[in-house]
């Protein structure tokens, strides 16, 4: 029987059910060999000869292999159908061949197939091929490449600032990407304008609005009415006139539907429509393409299979009726020069069947497939047809002019079953018009726009009277004695911070990284803390600034836009066998080698000072007083300067230790910055920011205090308690935090009952003469700490000592998974340090970007597995999969065979230095 090697061990159980017993399926379980993190893996003094080395963990896997070989000297390899596919596919042969499982009779074949349905798997191995070289070589040169980067520049970043954890060819121009449009919102200079509107109707009583377009005979601009006072003239203009209808025209117009998914518009949509993040979104995928349910999902094509096409057109006039199929097929060309991640888009297996057939448990998988069987049948679907109606109303003099626009759907065509998300709010006017006619006079609606006015009137200051006009007016809205015109008062906008979905949309307009990066990219910058998502937008970390800012001085050529997308390009080249790999990697090693020869030279004084000159406009904005913006506020004589830490950059005095005045990178008046909150018994209370959060602290440290009073501002389940936050924090308050510890009062038994505010929130504790360690017992509400009193105090600690063990009442599952697959439930709570997933004595923190709503079963089973590992314990995880009951007896028998061997244990960390994209 010949061997089949697959990656996952789910798509070795779907694959199996195929070809039946006449194949041994086994997975490989991702890659087997990688470059080991030490100097030389990547010899750039022999031509760039590479040394590879079996993970710890894939060891097992190649020797199931291997074992199976010995008896079926057939080896089919059926790994993914892109480059990383063929690289797993190349390292197997290679590892096979070294360990001579491989012998020269062994026929050793490459199939490839883009679903994993039974016709797919049946055509492939019938047309076996080899491994395709240049699509290796590619490989090579990016994870070559990767290292090159990432090994030299890493350690660069270490010892010239302290708390930088690595650099990537990708990872650091998508950091750029986000840092400059942070640097454009804080440079950003709103503008005022304003906008009028007025309710009318017609002789048949039908209400609408139109907007101001035409004022004193001119045509409006955006920025014409600038202030307010313009606004009330406008709006006098209007009601002082009679106003008919001008003209009507009507446009027929069509919108026709976006092209099937390829990776980056799945993540892209993902984001938008479920605020998935790019790695939940692949992970989500990959599960439905292992079950056989859509093809491949890492694939920049998005044409689509002939049979797939007309399938498509069949399942829409079944399902929406023959209106809705156009006469002819819809053809999508692929916008990429080399589309070679994979051949086809995104689309399901079978397009009858929708997601509730498939009875999908998983949640996020239910929505991803929802989400790509719709699309993918609206991308043959009819165009939708649309009526756009634009009303111009006039005043008899013309010096009044407004406009109403509205859209009406004739036919929905593909609208009925999927419309596209958008990125921005704007969009087009879907209002419908009532019947106007051409003449017809247009008068004032009886309705008042009295609703809008005070919802504008929340966001500006008191209302202001003007009896002269009879107007209604506040800073944000002015509006008329009728109540059927209203002006409204706007400000430009910045440009917004990326989300995941228009990162990957400008990293894929830039020509930055492939489908394959795109989520491991986004993710890495988040786990290193260079970035991080609030609201579904990317936020840079001071962290990110400074090493973003560093790179563009001192290595600008590799973060540049022009240079990554070019080396993109040649490594395209070099997978259509174009260009040799090993030229490519000459020419960039030359001169990225000497850029590190020259930087390591500097001192990290010689570092800062220019980083210091970079971020100045940033760090040290113009005072509105006028004064040196550089002079410390505190002491007023020391200069400001751009100081590193293990935390990250920040701007501190010149004069320290004298002066301790310290404020993030952000500028003036950011989160964090030292607050003088006044003074008490003689000395000054500052708000502070450390390490660990806000703090306020009373004097400065000095040879003999050398730690002065300080208090963290309260928080709970890491969020401030009302009425704490730091700019609701002033002194009265500061000076309430740093009495604690509170003494309450002596215990009847002797020593002293305090209360404080801890790590786990507010407690008391009692040490009575005789006992090693003290009572704790915890409070229910943060307040209690300053007001509970002895006699409570006393017999809460009794209480205590009467029931040791149970002042904590065991913790509540918030979300139940089932059973694990050797016994026992898993299931989700929310802890100290955010959720975790439990499973009998493990416990598996979550990762920031996964919601326990959203984890699955197969991510529960992993972490639970990995923590199990990292704790010296079994792992459950790895006797999931049940199609590999012959193979696990392989591997059973070669670690009898070779038990001494242990994986090295550098692992993990060196991985920092290796660098990825």
């Amino acid at each position: 029987m010949p061997v089949v090697v697959v990656e996952s061990p789910a798509k070795a159980k779907t694959i199996n059910k195929y070809l039946g017993s006449d194949y041994t399926v086994l997975a490989s379980y991702g890659h087997v060999r990688d470059l080991p993190a030490k100097d030389g893996s990547v010899d750039t003094d022999n031509d760039f000869d590479m040394t590879w080395e079996i993970g710890a963990d894939s060891r097992k896997h190649v020797a199931a292999i291997a074992e199976a070989l010995k008896t079926d000297n057939a080896l089919i390899l059926a790994t993914d159908p892109d480059r990383e596919g063929e690289a797993i596919s190349w390292h197997l042969r290679e590892a096979l061949t070294k360990r001579r499982s491989i012998k020269k009779d062994t026929a050793v074949s490459r199939v490839t197939f883009n679903a994993i349905t039974k016709a797919a798997v049946t055509e492939a191995m019938q047309n076996p091929r080899e491994i395709d070289a240049p699509l290796v070589e590619a490989y090579l040169a990016r994870r070559a490449l990767d290292y090159l980067v990432g090994f030299n520049l890493s350690p660069v970043l270490w010892r010239k600032l302290p708390g930088a954890r690595s650099a990537g060819r990708v990872q650091s121009v998508c950091l750029r990407l986000i840092v400059e449009r942070e640097t454009e919102i804080e440079a950003f200079n709103a503008r005022e304008y304003w906008q009028v509107k007025a309710l009318l109707t017609t002789p048949r009583g039908q209400e609408y609005e139109a907007r101001l377009s035409l004022l004193g005979g001119r045509k409006l601009d955006r920025f014409d009415i600038a202030n307010a006072t313009e606004a009330e003239l406008a709006v006098q203009a209007i009601t002082s006139r009679q106003l008919k209808i001008d003209s009507v025209e009507a446009k027929p117009g069509t919108r026709n539907p976006s092209a099937p998914f390829m990776t980056s518009t799945l993540q892209q949509e993902a984001s938008r429509k479920f605020g998935m993040g790019a790695r939940a979104c692949m992970n989500a995928a990959q599960r439905l393409y292992e079950a056989g349910h859509i093809t491949y999902m890492r694939t920049d094509g998005i044409d689509m299979a002939p049979e797939a096409v007309t399938a498509c057109r069949e399942a829409i006039a079944d399902r929406f009726g023959k209106e809705y199929v156009p006469s002819s097929p819809r053809i999508y060309k692929n916008k990429a020069k080399n589309a070679q991640e994979a051949h086809e888009c995104i689309r399901p297996t079978d397009m009858t069947k929708d997601a509730a057939s498939l009875s999908l448990r998983e949640d996020d998988q239910r929505k991803m497939y929802d989400l790509i069987w719709k699309r993918t049948l609206a991308c043959q679907m009819e165009a939708a047809r649309l009526e756009r109606t634009t009303v111009d109303i006039r005043s008899q003099d013309g010096q009044v002019g407004l406009r109403a626009t509205g859209q009406v759907v004739l036919f929905d065509g593909f609208l009925k079953i999927y419309e596209e998300g958008r990125d921005d709010a704007e969009g087009e006017d879907d209002n419908r018009l009532p019947q106007i006619m051409q003449g017809e006079p247009a008068h004032f609606a009886k309705s008042s726009l009295q609703a809008q006015f005070d919802k504008a009137s929340d966001k500006g200051d008191e209302l202001l009277e003007d009896a002269s006009a009879g107007m209604q007016k506040s800073s944000a809205a002015v509006l008329s004695a009728n109540g059927a015109v209203l002006a409204t008062q706007s400000f430009t906008q910045p440009p917004p911070r990326y989300t995941e979905a228009t990162l990957v949309k400008r990293m894929e307009e830039l020509g930055i990284g492939r489908p394959s990066t795109y989520a491991s990219v986004i993710t890495t910058i988040q786990d290193r803390e260079y970035v991080r998502k609030e609201q579904n937008r990317l936020f840079p970390e001071d962290k990110g600034r400074i090493v973003t800012i560093f790179l563009l001085n001192f290595f600008s050529r590799y973060v540049g836009y022009e240079f990554t997308a070019e080396l993109e390009n040649e490594l395209d080249e070099v997978s259509a066998g174009e260009m040799d790999y090993k030229a490519l990697l000459g020419r960039f090693w030359r001169d990225f080698s000497a850029a590190i020869a020259e930087t390591s030279e500097l001192r990290i004084t010689e570092v800062l000072d220019v980083l210091d000159d970079a971020l100045a406009p940033q760090l040290y904005p113009p005072r509105p007083d006028g004064s040196d913006p550089r002079i410390c506020p505190k002491c007023g004589e020391g200069r400001l300067h751009l100081k590193t830490s293990r935390t990250g950059g920040f701007v501190g005095c010149g004069n320290y230790p004298e002066c301790t005045y310290t404020r993030p990178i952000a500028g003036e008046g950011a989160d964090g910055e030292e607050r003088l909150l006044g003074s008490h018994d003689g000395e000054e209370v500052w708000l502070k920011a450390g390490r660990f959060g806000p703090y306020v602290q009373q004097g400065e440290p000095t040879p003999e205090n050398k730690k002065p009073p300080r208090a963290s501002l309260p928080k709970k389940g890491g969020a401030f308690l009302p009425g704490w936050a730091p700019e609701d924090v002033n002194l009265e308050k500061a000076v309430t935090l740093l009495t604690l510890p509170r003494v309450i009062g002596m215990h009847p038994d002797g020593g002293e009952i305090k209360s404080n505010l801890g790590r786990f929130g507010p407690y008391i504790m009692h040490q009575a003469p005789d006992e090693e360690k003290p009572v704790y017992v915890n409070l229910k509400e943060f307040q209690e700490v300053f007001e509970i009193g002895m006699n409570h105090a006393v017999e809460l600690i009794a209480h205590k000592r009467a029931n040791p063990g149970r002042g904590r009442t065991a913790a509540k599952a918030i979300r139940e998974m089932g059973d694990h697959p050797d016994g026992g439930k898993i299931a989700v709570f929310e802890g100290k340090y955010g959720p975790y997933v439990k499973w009998e004595k493990v416990n598996a923190t979550l990762p920031k970007d996964v919601e326990p709503a959203d984890l699955s079963m197969e991510q529960a089973l992993t972490l639970i597995a990995e923590k199990a590992a990292k704790k010296g314990g079994k792992k459950p995880a790895a006797k999931k999969p049940a199609a590999k009951k012959p193979a696990a007896k392989t591997a059973a028998k070669t670690t009898k065979k070779a038990p001494a061997k242990k994986p090295a244990a550098k692992k993990p960390a060196a991985k920092k230095a290796s660098g990825t994209e």
